[in-house]
């Protein structure tokens, strides 16, 4: 699937490498290997479990906090910069893609 550039959420599954601290190394998206290029910006923001109304086993832990990555990628070094918006949700081990900035 190609996304089309600045859609509001994308939701699309990509594939995150990270380094030993933690931190995004590399997007596998639309088959292609996209590299950090610049310092990411990492931050957490809660789900509206009032909302949405998701239900889990007591002691399953942290349900609420999603997790976000705003990186800044390129496919080689001489390529232009895009910024690539990433969020894992609760429960889930899949990151998404949620938006893509060209800077235009």
């Amino acid at each position: 699937m190609t996304a089309t550039l600045n859609e509001a959420t994308l939701d699309v599954p990509v594939d995150v490498r990270f380094t030993a601290t933690g931190a995004p190394l590399a997007v596998r998206f639309d088959g292609r290997v996209w590299a950090v290029a610049a310092d990411p910006v990492h931050w957490f923001t809660r789900d509206s479990w009032w909302d949405t109304r998701r239900s889990v086993p007591v002691g399953i832990g942290n349900v609420v906090d999603i997790e976000h990555w705003r990186v800044q990628v390129r496919l080689s070094s001489s390529a232009a910069l895009r910024t690539f918006e990433l969020r894992l949700d609760p429960l889930s081990e899949q990151w998404l893609m949620e938006s893509i900035d060209d800077g235009s």
